[in-house]
């Protein structure tokens, strides 16, 4: 409680500071997890134990592209709501070019997946879990070509602390009891039942927390990606062109043809040709500021931009003044992102697909301050509809008639002061997040995802598959842009975020949880640069959030008014925020979990920060 009046003083006193240490000696706060500090690296993720790989890795001469991709991999393979069949998406900064670079590491519809062929079973959506949830693997192919165009290590080296988690690692209570919840579920799928359930017929038929989890077949996958990059180099190929090699033959060779054995006798429709075209892409990030602050996200084939439109419009107030977490606070961000999210819903899609999606608009500064006209101060407004950024790039919106009629569709009828468990589960269907930074000036920023418990895992592969099908549309009245066909990356939620500030990195960032990640993004991104807060402070305040945009995942409701507020919010702010027609409910932590590292420059130092719940944390030196 101390943490949270003494932030709402600092806010309602107008406090700010120039540099995080600033503030931490003149109003010295006690977090629940103390803030890490660095000179030389900083690695943070979502497991203790793949931090650990992440220092392992810097500790012998790696740099953070490696370190990264040594916490990816362990991630992976300890199952922290992700899988090595889910998707990677990361931001880069290179200290050599003094630019941001994306990696897109998505997969894509298989072939045979075509809203005709989803309509035809009966169903509004791709399903949520099993075979047919499946995109094609992504994270093996971006894990390997971020190691071999950005690193400076072998697959070996950075893969041996995830090969030795496969051989056996005490598997924490977290994932142990998603295991033993979802055991009906695993049951479906005999590679699943093989590896997950040791005790079939027992009480208890997953690992106990603290037991040796053991995973052959995956320890064999990973194996094979070792030892021809060995044979490449051998043969006088490159590190990088040894890697690639690896890269083939989980796309092309042996490992590919068992992941799409495996998956078309569970039912699934991936191929070996599907796995063979696809590719990782490197892109041009999408980029905005904040009052000179560079804030970079991924492109609109993720919800990342949402940020950048919420940023763009919340430049135009003096949220300071409000005082942090007021109720007029709070109805602003709300009333922003509802408008951002509005659309997001209706505009982001694959770029690489027809229609062309109107992001030059959307994150013109010029709509955005068209778009904050709409505002109602007075109540919430549950009936928000996409704007028309058409305009602002010198077009006419072919799609006006079709938005006067968007939404109706399904709307809970829940009663969200129940929080009703379904529902939550699908609106912050979880990922994790790896932040890295090394002296010399790397940086990375990761939220990889896919192939979460209960996973479905492809043949004898241990590779858990992606459930990511689930965030396309059917009906493109939904959203023409985000329409399954085949070879098409869905529009996900997953969004690192970097920042840089006169040129230079200021904040790398990201968070787990569906569709909650950059609304608390965005509110931990203001909680430092308008509130003046150190990074740990800022992973903490508690935050709030809106369930009025629809969610990507399962069924994809949404409920208008829906408000989630931290307990410690007062009881004066709580009766204003119902009375604007908000329908609240409370949290014990409404913050997190994010994962985030501070540029001191004052210092030369790094500031790690990482929330107060959830097994997330890091290490620095």
């Amino acid at each position: 409680m101390k943490i949270k009046l003494l932030l709402c003083t600092l806010a309602l006193a107008g406090v700010h500071y120039k540099s995080m240490s600033q503030a931490f000696n003149n109003f010295p706060v006690t977090t629940q997890k103390p803030p890490l500090h660095g000179k030389h690296w900083m690695a943070i993720t979502g497991k203790p134990l793949a931090a650990t790989a992440g220092a392992m890795i810097f500790a012998k001469g790696g740099n953070a592209i490696d370190a990264s991709c040594a916490m990816l991999a362990s991630t992976c393979t300890m199952w922290d709501v992700l899988s090595w069949g889910g998707e990677t998406q990361a931001l880069i900064y290179n200290p050599k070019t003094k630019k941001v670079i994306a990696l897109n590491a998505m997969g894509v519809a298989p072939t045979g997946a075509t809203a005709d062929f989803f309509k035809n079973k009966g169903m509004k959506y791709p399903p949520d879990l099993g075979p047919l949830a499946a995109t094609t693997p992504g994270t093996a192919g971006g894990l390997m070509t971020m190691l071999a165009e950005y690193g400076t290590m072998s697959l070996k080296q950075v893969l041996a602390p995830a090969m030795q988690l496969a051989e056996g690692y005490p598997i924490e209570a977290q994932t142990a009891n998603s295991i033993e919840r979802g055991k009906e579920k695993i049951k479906q799928w005999p590679y699943s039942k093989k590896v997950f359930l040791p005790h079939l017929g027992d009480k208890r038929e997953a690992p106990d927390a603290g037991e040796v989890f053991v995973q052959k077949d995956l320890l064999a996958t990973l194996q094979k990606l070792v030892d021809t990059e060995a044979q490449a180099l051998k043969k006088g190929k490159t590190r990088k062109e040894a890697i690639y090699a690896a890269y083939d033959r989980f796309y092309k060779g042996d490992i590919a043809k068992e992941i799409a054995r495996g998956c078309q006798e569970q039912g699934g429709l991936i191929t070996e040709q599907d796995l063979a075209n696809w590719k990782v892409k490197i892109e041009e990030p999408l980029m905005t500021t904040y009052k000179g602050i560079e804030v970079y996200k991924m492109q609109s084939w993720t919800q990342g931009p949402v940020m950048l439109q919420a940023l763009n419009m919340l430049e135009n107030f003096d949220l300071k003044s409000m005082g942090y977490n007021s109720s007029r606070y709070v109805h602003t961000l709300y009333q922003t992102m509802n408008l951002a999210f509005a659309d997001r819903d209706y505009y982001y899609g694959d770029p690489a697909f027809a229609p062309e999606e109107p992001i030059k608009g959307l994150l013109s500064k010029e709509y955005a301050k068209e778009r904050i006209k709409q505002i109602n101060w007075e109540r919430n407004d549950p009936k928000t509809l996409p704007g028309d950024p058409y305009p602002f790039e010198g077009k006419t919106n072919p799609y006006t008639d079709q938005i006067k009629n968007w939404g109706v569709k399904q709307v809970s009828q829940r009663n969200v002061n129940g929080l009703d468990e379904k529902f939550m589960e699908e609106f912050t269907a979880g990922t994790t997040s790896v932040e890295a930074a090394d002296e010399e000036g790397w940086v990375v920023s990761i939220t990889p995802s896919g192939g979460w418990v209960p996973a479905c895992i492809a043949g004898n592969t241990g590779v858990g598959l992606s459930q990511r099908m689930q965030s396309f549309v059917l009906d493109p009245k939904e959203n023409p842009f985000n329409v399954v066909e085949p070879g098409k990356r869905p529009r996900v939620t997953l969004t690192p975020s970097l920042a840089l500030k006169d040129g230079k990195p200021f904040l790398s960032f990201a968070k787990q949880a569906g569709d909650e990640q950059d609304q608390l993004l965005l509110q931990f991104f203001l909680n430092i640069v308008e509130f003046g807060m150190t990074v740990q402070e800022a992973t903490e305040a508690p935050s709030f959030k809106t369930l009025q945009m629809y969610a990507s995942f399962g069924d994809h409701e949404k409920e208008p008014g829906g408000l989630i507020l931290n307990e410690a919010m007062p009881d004066w702010t709580r009766k204003e925020l119902s009375r604007m027609g908000y329908k609240n409910s409370y949290q014990p932590r409404t913050s997190g979990p994010i994962n985030a590292i501070y540029f001191d420059w004052i210092h030369g130092t790094l500031w790690g920060g990482s929330s107060n719940h959830g097994e997330d944390y890091g290490i620095g030196w």
